[in-house]
């Protein structure tokens, strides 16, 4: 009897495995072939980019082409060429990104690239004036190869978004019956879940560790983070109980942030974006101790849990940290370099994880946005972040009431003539109760803050309402008005500044916003698109604090810019300093070779005014010359005289 029992039992246990390995198989396969849709999905999208990037592009280069002829002297003539690399660049992309049709994307690059020596002749031809013949080279060779670039281009975008939509429509479809199939499976699994226990104990632990760990890079999720940083912090609470028991270190952790990771997904595809978060988790590893404890905190945010007797370790684990970085990473043939922004916290008696975490969360903030690489936490930052609340409290109480925030106007003045070409608009804060606020202490808190909108907003009126004051008088005042990153960065913002012109009257060319490298570089094809779309307007775009930033010359060759601002900081010793003469030489000469004129700032004394003028420098800037004042006090014999040059 006994013996019939355990064989049903056998029996029953064997038919139970038969069919949970048959749900489990199913499981895979499904899981499988759902990892294959999805695969094909990603790659379609990435084909689908690539080539939207590039008729974009070719779309671009054509009606620079055409502009050119237009225009022999204007600016397209001498944008094409640099156009051209652009969308050459994009094609090769398009070709690496695009496997399936790699004959077709050969012969797209290779047309493509077989245009240049045609442009070459093509600008010749226009500048040597011989528009006729330029403009049947136009028509019977350059147009006829771009457009049907363009066709193939737009054809095979079409033909993978088409893939893309049918094999979403497929993994959707897979995702119900893999549903169905895991529900099934799971009841399956519970019948035999009391025979199995082991496996049962086994799986549960597979899956607490899965729980624990980030999908992409491998690496503990902020969880086990969390986890982690909250064993250590009960271990130090202990350790102050009982002093003489034995403890591993104080618990310190960094934060660590990519730098311009946002572009490489923006630029390089979401695919490279995950590759390179894999290849950053391993840098990050191999950089630290055995014992340190390295996470993903999610995004591109990374986290290192320290335990040291001396918590200014940490500071000589960062510096190993931002070294690492000092080397690109290559992913498929791409190079791209990175760096990281590392804050630090070591936690203080009663802090708890969040704590710890918010702490080193803001000394990374600082070291992002004032580029330091790397910022410790400490408790008087605290007493900073509220008085900082306060500040921007009171500050959009002033905006509010719109009659505390007024501005202030320096001249810019021709160094060859003395005479007045311009004024810089800077705005000034006087607080009811505080009095006078610097701008560096109330400029950055409004730029962290939605805030900003409002705040230039209300500059720009009150710019243009004075240079339409000034064009009453009969004077044409040019007034410049600085930017904000995230202003340029906002979609609405060259339609607000059109709109404020149509208000006042002022003519757009009596209107220049003054944007910095970094606010470009933060995203480059945002901020290129509303500089294109402000220069329409009439208005002068300026490049402010030049040298202080990327300098990057290809930017500076797409850029509709007008004006560079030689930073203070090269200016002031160029005098006495042969080194830092010859730095703002060749911006001066670099600027004028683009057609840009040159403004120099933080004149302090007649020997740099001297030697300014010298290197054929056009305007200059400074308290020597005139400070910042009310425009009131701006006179009209400033308007009408020259400014004595010595």
């Amino acid at each position: 009897m006994m013996a019939a029992v355990r064989g049903h039992s056998r029996w029953l246990v064997g038919v139970l495995a038969v069919i949970l390995a048959g749900m489990s198989g199913y499981a895979v396969f499904g899981s499988w072939r759902q990892s294959v849709i999805v695969s094909e999905v990603a790659q379609d999208s990435a084909n689908t980019d690539a080539y939207q990037q590039t008729a974009y592009l070719v779309t671009w280069e054509m009606s620079v082409i055409q502009a050119a002829l237009r225009e022999p002297d204007g600016e397209e003539r001498y944008q094409l060429m640099g156009v051209h690399r652009q969308a050459q660049l994009a094609m090769e992309d398009m070709a690496i990104v695009d496997v399936q049709d790699f004959e077709l994307t050969t012969r797209l690059v290779q047309a493509h690239r077989a245009l240049k020596p045609q442009l070459d002749e093509y600008l010749d031809l226009i500048d040597r004036r011989a528009l006729d013949i330029a403009t049947a080279r136009l028509e019977q060779v350059i147009k006829p190869t771009t457009t049907t670039i363009m066709t193939t281009v737009l054809a095979e975008q079409r033909h993978h978004l088409a893939d893309h939509t049918e094999k979403q429509a497929a993994a959707e479809a897979e995702s119900q019956r893999q549903l169905w199939g895991n529900a099934l499976g799971f009841a399956v699994s519970l019948m035999v879940l009391v025979m199995f226990s082991r496996s049962t104990r086994s799986h549960r632990r597979q899956v607490e560790t899965m729980a624990a760990t980030d999908p992409l890079t491998g690496l503990p999720n902020r969880t086990e983070f969390s986890a982690r940083t909250g064993t250590a912090l009960a271990e130090d609470a202990s350790h102050r109980r009982r002093p003489k028991q034995p403890r591993l270190g104080r618990a310190t952790v960094l934060v660590v942030n990519l730098d311009g990771f946002r572009d490489v997904n923006d630029q390089l595809g979401h695919r490279i974006g995950d590759l390179l978060l894999t290849h950053v988790g391993r840098r990050l590893q191999e950089s630290v101790r055995t014992h340190d404890f390295v996470a993903r905190l999610g995004g591109d945010e990374f986290g290192i849990l320290l335990r040291d007797a001396d918590p200014a370790i940490g500071e000589t684990i960062a510096t190993r940290l931002t070294d690492a970085f000092d080397e690109p990473f290559v992913i498929d043939d791409i190079t791209v370099d990175l760096e990281v922004s590392v804050g630090a916290a070591t936690a203080g008696p009663g802090e708890d994880v969040p704590t710890v975490l918010r702490h080193a969360d803001v000394a990374m903030t600082i070291a992002k946005q004032q580029r330091l690489g790397f910022r410790r936490f400490s408790a008087g930052r605290t007493e900073d972040s509220n008085a900082r609340l306060t500040l921007l409290g009171d500050l959009r109480r002033a905006l509010d009431t719109g009659d505390e925030i007024t501005l202030h106007y320096q001249p810019k003045v021709s160094i060859s003539t003395g005479t007045l070409a311009g004024v810089e608009a800077l705005a000034r804060w006087r607080h009811p109760v505080k009095g006078p606020i610097s701008p560096g202490d109330f400029i950055p808190v409004l730029e962290a803050t939605t805030l900003i909108h409002r705040f230039t907003q209300q500059v720009l009126t009150q710019a243009l309402a004075q240079a339409r004051a000034w064009l009453n008088l009969g004077h044409r005042v040019p007034v410049a008005v600085n930017i904000s990153t995230r202003s340029l960065l906002d979609a609405s913002f060259p339609s607000r500044v059109a709109a404020l012109l149509r208000q006042t009257g002022v003519p757009g060319d009596l209107l220049g916003i003054e944007v910095t490298e970094y606010s470009i570089m933060s995203d480059p094809n945002t901020a290129i698109d509303a500089l294109h779309r402000l220069r329409a307007l009439g208005v002068k775009i300026s490049v402010d604090d030049y040298g202080t930033g990327y300098s990057s010359m290809t930017y500076l060759r797409l850029l509709p810019l007008d004006e560079l601002k030689i930073d203070r900081s090269f200016v002031k010793d160029m005098s006495t300093d042969r080194g830092a003469r010859a730095l703002v030489a060749s911006t001066v000469e670099l600027g004028h070779n683009l057609g840009l004129t040159v403004v120099a700032e933080g004149i302090e004394d007649e020997p740099t005014l001297t030697a300014l003028a010298e290197i054929g420098c056009d305007l200059a800037q400074g308290y020597y010359l005139a400070k910042p004042m009310p425009a009131g006090d701006v006179a009209l014999s400033l308007l009408r005289s020259a400014i004595a040059v010595a």
